[in-house]
Protein backbone atom coordinates (compact mmCIF):
# COMPACT_ATOMS: atom_id res chain seq x y z
CA UNK A 1 0.00 0.00 0.00
CA UNK A 2 0.99 3.30 -1.32
CA UNK A 3 1.72 5.70 1.60
CA UNK A 4 2.00 9.32 1.51
CA UNK A 5 3.18 12.40 3.89
CA UNK A 6 4.89 15.71 4.03
CA UNK A 7 7.71 16.05 6.05
CA UNK A 8 8.86 19.51 7.48
CA UNK A 9 12.86 20.59 7.74
CA UNK A 10 14.69 23.18 8.21
CA UNK A 11 18.35 24.77 6.87
CA UNK A 12 19.77 27.82 8.20
CA UNK A 13 16.47 28.92 9.47
CA UNK A 14 14.76 27.91 6.41
CA UNK A 15 11.58 25.60 6.94
CA UNK A 16 11.29 23.32 4.13
CA UNK A 17 8.55 20.16 3.02
CA UNK A 18 9.58 17.61 1.38
CA UNK A 19 6.77 14.85 0.00
CA UNK A 20 7.45 11.43 1.09
CA UNK A 21 6.63 8.63 -0.53
CA UNK A 22 6.80 4.59 0.33
CA UNK A 23 5.60 1.35 -0.04
CA UNK A 24 4.73 -0.89 2.75
CA UNK A 25 5.09 -3.82 1.22
CA UNK A 26 8.91 -5.35 0.93
CA UNK A 27 11.88 -4.84 3.34
CA UNK A 28 11.60 -2.46 6.58
CA UNK A 29 14.26 -0.33 5.45
CA UNK A 30 13.78 0.58 1.51
CA UNK A 31 16.43 2.36 -0.35
CA UNK A 32 15.39 5.76 -0.80
CA UNK A 33 15.94 8.38 -3.98
CA UNK A 34 15.86 12.13 -3.08
CA UNK A 35 13.82 14.02 -6.00
CA UNK A 36 15.19 17.72 -6.25
CA UNK A 37 12.46 19.56 -8.49
CA UNK A 38 12.98 22.20 -11.05
CA UNK A 39 13.01 26.06 -11.01
CA UNK A 40 9.03 26.03 -9.96
CA UNK A 41 9.87 24.98 -6.87
CA UNK A 42 8.51 21.82 -4.89
CA UNK A 43 5.81 21.12 -7.78
CA UNK A 44 3.16 17.97 -8.64
CA UNK A 45 5.49 17.08 -11.08
CA UNK A 46 8.31 16.37 -8.48
CA UNK A 47 5.57 14.70 -5.82
CA UNK A 48 4.32 12.43 -8.50
CA UNK A 49 8.05 11.41 -9.55
CA UNK A 50 8.51 10.71 -5.27
CA UNK A 51 5.43 8.50 -6.03
CA UNK A 52 6.56 6.98 -9.18
CA UNK A 53 9.94 5.67 -7.15
CA UNK A 54 7.82 4.44 -4.54
CA UNK A 55 6.24 2.22 -6.85
CA UNK A 56 9.48 0.80 -7.99
CA UNK A 57 9.73 -0.07 -4.46
CA UNK A 58 11.91 3.19 -3.29
CA UNK A 59 11.56 5.60 -0.71
CA UNK A 60 10.33 8.59 -2.57
CA UNK A 61 11.03 12.17 -1.28
CA UNK A 62 10.38 15.20 -2.95
CA UNK A 63 12.79 17.73 -1.66
CA UNK A 64 12.25 21.43 -1.30
CA UNK A 65 14.56 24.08 -2.18
CA UNK A 66 13.12 27.17 -2.00
CA UNK A 67 10.93 26.94 1.56
CA UNK A 68 7.88 25.61 2.36
CA UNK A 69 5.02 26.90 0.19
CA UNK A 70 7.02 28.64 -2.63
CA UNK A 71 5.89 27.89 -5.96
CA UNK A 72 7.34 30.00 -8.77
CA UNK A 73 3.44 31.25 -11.19
CA UNK A 74 5.29 32.55 -14.01
CA UNK A 75 9.05 32.73 -15.55
CA UNK A 76 9.88 36.03 -13.40
CA UNK A 77 8.64 34.44 -9.59
CA UNK A 78 10.85 31.11 -10.76
CA UNK A 79 13.98 32.90 -12.00
CA UNK A 80 13.83 35.23 -8.85
CA UNK A 81 13.55 31.81 -6.70
CA UNK A 82 16.22 30.30 -8.24
CA UNK A 83 18.68 33.03 -8.74
CA UNK A 84 20.18 33.15 -5.09
CA UNK A 85 20.81 29.53 -4.97
CA UNK A 86 22.73 29.97 -8.66
CA UNK A 87 24.49 32.61 -7.36
CA UNK A 88 25.87 31.07 -4.37
CA UNK A 89 26.54 27.13 -4.94
CA UNK A 90 27.53 26.69 -1.05
CA UNK A 91 24.18 27.61 -0.07
CA UNK A 92 22.94 25.57 -2.46
CA UNK A 93 24.91 22.61 -1.62
CA UNK A 94 23.69 23.01 2.21
CA UNK A 95 20.09 23.13 1.09
CA UNK A 96 20.32 19.77 -0.54
CA UNK A 97 22.46 18.15 1.98
CA UNK A 98 19.97 19.16 4.77
CA UNK A 99 17.13 17.10 2.70
CA UNK A 100 19.78 14.31 2.29
CA UNK A 101 19.95 14.47 6.61
CA UNK A 102 16.22 14.34 6.86
CA UNK A 103 16.18 11.43 4.23
CA UNK A 104 18.92 9.46 6.55
CA UNK A 105 17.00 9.42 9.98
CA UNK A 106 13.56 8.46 8.33
CA UNK A 107 13.06 5.39 9.92
CA UNK A 108 12.22 3.03 6.89
CA UNK A 109 15.21 4.29 5.23
CA UNK A 110 18.28 1.91 4.42
CA UNK A 111 20.89 4.78 4.92
CA UNK A 112 23.53 2.55 3.04
CA UNK A 113 21.76 2.83 0.02
CA UNK A 114 20.10 6.87 -0.99
CA UNK A 115 20.32 8.17 -4.45
CA UNK A 116 18.91 11.13 -5.87
CA UNK A 117 17.10 12.80 -9.09
CA UNK A 118 16.55 15.80 -10.14
CA UNK A 119 15.36 17.93 -13.20
CA UNK A 120 16.63 21.29 -14.98
CA UNK A 121 17.81 23.06 -11.71
CA UNK A 122 17.10 20.30 -9.96
CA UNK A 123 20.11 17.92 -11.80
CA UNK A 124 21.94 20.76 -11.42
CA UNK A 125 21.23 20.47 -7.29
CA UNK A 126 21.84 16.56 -7.32
CA UNK A 127 25.26 17.02 -9.43
CA UNK A 128 26.31 19.46 -6.28
CA UNK A 129 25.13 16.55 -3.83
CA UNK A 130 27.73 14.41 -5.92
CA UNK A 131 30.03 16.94 -5.88
CA UNK A 132 29.80 17.24 -2.15
CA UNK A 133 31.45 13.51 -1.84
CA UNK A 134 28.85 12.13 0.82
CA UNK A 135 27.54 8.61 0.91
CA UNK A 136 25.12 8.85 -2.02
CA UNK A 137 25.35 5.97 -3.92
CA UNK A 138 24.62 7.47 -7.44
CA UNK A 139 23.10 10.49 -8.60
CA UNK A 140 21.07 11.10 -12.08
CA UNK A 141 20.50 14.62 -13.77
CA UNK A 142 17.26 14.78 -16.27
CA UNK A 143 18.23 17.95 -18.73
CA UNK A 144 20.22 19.36 -15.91
CA UNK A 145 22.88 22.07 -15.78
CA UNK A 146 25.90 21.07 -15.71
CA UNK A 147 28.11 24.15 -15.10
CA UNK A 148 30.83 23.59 -11.85
CA UNK A 149 30.21 25.87 -8.85
CA UNK A 150 33.16 28.37 -8.73
CA UNK A 151 33.74 28.38 -5.53
CA UNK A 152 35.39 24.72 -5.20
CA UNK A 153 37.88 22.27 -7.12
CA UNK A 154 36.46 18.72 -7.34
CA UNK A 155 38.95 16.43 -6.31
CA UNK A 156 36.85 13.56 -5.71
CA UNK A 157 33.65 11.93 -5.42
CA UNK A 158 32.46 8.19 -4.71
CA UNK A 159 29.32 9.05 -6.18
CA UNK A 160 28.17 7.51 -9.47
CA UNK A 161 26.61 9.76 -12.00
CA UNK A 162 24.25 9.35 -14.67
CA UNK A 163 23.28 12.49 -17.12
CA UNK A 164 20.50 12.09 -19.37
CA UNK A 165 20.87 15.28 -21.77
CA UNK A 166 18.53 16.58 -24.72
CA UNK A 167 21.36 17.28 -28.03
CA UNK A 168 19.27 20.42 -28.93
CA UNK A 169 19.23 21.56 -25.54
CA UNK A 170 19.77 25.62 -25.43
CA UNK A 171 20.69 26.11 -22.00
CA UNK A 172 23.35 23.34 -22.31
CA UNK A 173 25.66 23.72 -25.02
CA UNK A 174 28.45 21.16 -25.88
CA UNK A 175 31.43 22.90 -24.67
CA UNK A 176 29.54 22.53 -21.27
CA UNK A 177 29.30 19.28 -21.85
CA UNK A 178 32.75 18.70 -22.28
CA UNK A 179 33.88 20.75 -19.53
CA UNK A 180 31.55 18.71 -17.44
CA UNK A 181 33.40 15.23 -18.66
CA UNK A 182 36.85 16.61 -17.72
CA UNK A 183 35.94 17.74 -14.12
CA UNK A 184 34.25 14.50 -13.81
CA UNK A 185 37.40 12.41 -15.31
CA UNK A 186 39.69 14.39 -12.92
CA UNK A 187 37.76 13.37 -9.82
CA UNK A 188 38.11 10.00 -11.36
CA UNK A 189 34.30 9.61 -10.91
CA UNK A 190 32.50 6.71 -12.43
CA UNK A 191 29.83 8.79 -15.07
CA UNK A 192 28.40 8.21 -17.59
CA UNK A 193 25.90 10.65 -20.26
CA UNK A 194 23.51 9.67 -22.25
CA UNK A 195 22.30 11.97 -25.12
CA UNK A 196 19.18 12.15 -27.08
CA UNK A 197 18.92 13.49 -31.09
CA UNK A 198 16.30 15.61 -31.60
CA UNK A 199 15.44 16.47 -27.99
CA UNK A 200 15.74 19.98 -26.32
CA UNK A 201 15.28 21.34 -22.80
CA UNK A 202 12.45 20.08 -19.97
CA UNK A 203 11.96 16.87 -22.51
CA UNK A 204 10.91 14.80 -19.27
CA UNK A 205 8.00 17.18 -18.47
CA UNK A 206 4.77 17.08 -20.44
CA UNK A 207 3.80 20.70 -19.32
CA UNK A 208 6.90 21.51 -21.20
CA UNK A 209 5.72 23.90 -24.48
CA UNK A 210 7.58 26.80 -25.41
CA UNK A 211 9.91 26.28 -28.49
CA UNK A 212 11.19 29.87 -27.98
CA UNK A 213 12.44 29.13 -24.85
CA UNK A 214 14.09 25.62 -25.94
CA UNK A 215 11.77 23.47 -23.16
CA UNK A 216 9.72 20.90 -25.22
CA UNK A 217 8.35 18.03 -24.07
CA UNK A 218 9.66 14.59 -25.59
CA UNK A 219 7.71 11.80 -25.24
CA UNK A 220 10.23 9.32 -26.60
CA UNK A 221 13.25 10.55 -24.89
CA UNK A 222 11.07 10.79 -21.46
CA UNK A 223 10.39 6.86 -21.70
CA UNK A 224 13.70 6.12 -22.46
CA UNK A 225 15.54 8.10 -19.87
CA UNK A 226 13.33 6.89 -17.49
CA UNK A 227 13.84 3.32 -18.19
CA UNK A 228 17.54 3.95 -18.28
CA UNK A 229 17.60 5.82 -14.90
CA UNK A 230 15.75 2.43 -13.01
CA UNK A 231 18.73 0.20 -14.54
CA UNK A 232 20.97 2.24 -12.75
CA UNK A 233 19.43 2.53 -9.60
CA UNK A 234 18.88 -1.69 -9.97
CA UNK A 235 22.59 -1.54 -10.30
CA UNK A 236 23.27 0.61 -7.49
CA UNK A 237 20.40 0.07 -4.63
Amino acid sequence: MLHTQKIEYSDQGVVLEGYCAYNDEGPAKKPAVLVAHDWSGRNDFACQKAERLAELGYVGFALDMYGKGKLGKDTAEKMALMKPLMEDREKLRARILAAFETVRKLEYVNTAKIGAIGFCFGGLCVLDLARADVDVRGVVSFHGLLNAPADTQLKHTRTKILVLHGHDDPMVPSAQVTAFENEMTKASADWQIHIYSNTKHAFANPQANDPAMGTVYNPLSDKRSWITMKSFFEEIL
